[in-house]
């Protein structure tokens, strides 16, 4: 024999490490699949979800609830959303997040006595004109989130909310 021949034992140990390493990977695969495959797959869009009619927007501000679908890896729930829908002087629909993007507190429309018909977030005393922006000097350093809109057969229909396009 020479150095390069294997013996039977060896040949035996090497089979049997290959065929239970193939058969091992075999199992495995499925469930790190099952596992990994939620969430490395791509998020879908969120669909619009129908809130209001247009015949309830007006030019004040108003708060509409609603639900959407929501889904983090394996689970699926519904959460609830808020939006402060109005007409702008031109007519176009405008729909804002209420989550201030200072600390992620949520803000009310003209509650502030010392400021009205501004949007003010009690917990530390920011404020946003009516069309979102930020008031120069208090804590939010951004506007206020705008949600994807359409309207269709007479109702608004929101999507997610992003922020401003050159904010």
């Amino acid at each position: 024999m020479s150095k390069e021949d294997i013996s039977r034992r060896q040949f035996l140990n090497y089979t049997l490490t290959g065929v239970g390493g193939f058969m091992a990977a075999g199992m495995l695969m499925p469930m790190a699949r099952f596992a990994l495959d939620p969430v490395l797959k791509g998020s879908s869009d969120q669909k619009l979800v129908a809130v209001t009619t247009v015949d309830e927007i007006t030019n004040e501000p108003k708060r509409f609830d609603f639900k959407v679908k929501q889904k983090d890896g394996w689970y699926e729930s519904d959460v609830s959303l808020s939006a402060w829908v109005y007409k702008s002087k031109k007519g176009d629909i405008i729909a804002l997040s209420p989550v201030c993007k200072h600390l992620g507190c949520v803000v009310d429309w003209n509650t502030d006595p010392s400021h009205p018909n501004q949007f003010f977030c009690p917990c530390h005393l920011g404020r946003y004109e009516k069309d979102g922006i930020n008031v120069p000097g208090t804590p939010p350093l951004a506007p206020l989130d705008v949600y994807d809109q359409k309207v269709k057969d007479g109702k608004l229909y929101l999507g997610k909310a992003k922020p401003r396009k050159g904010a």
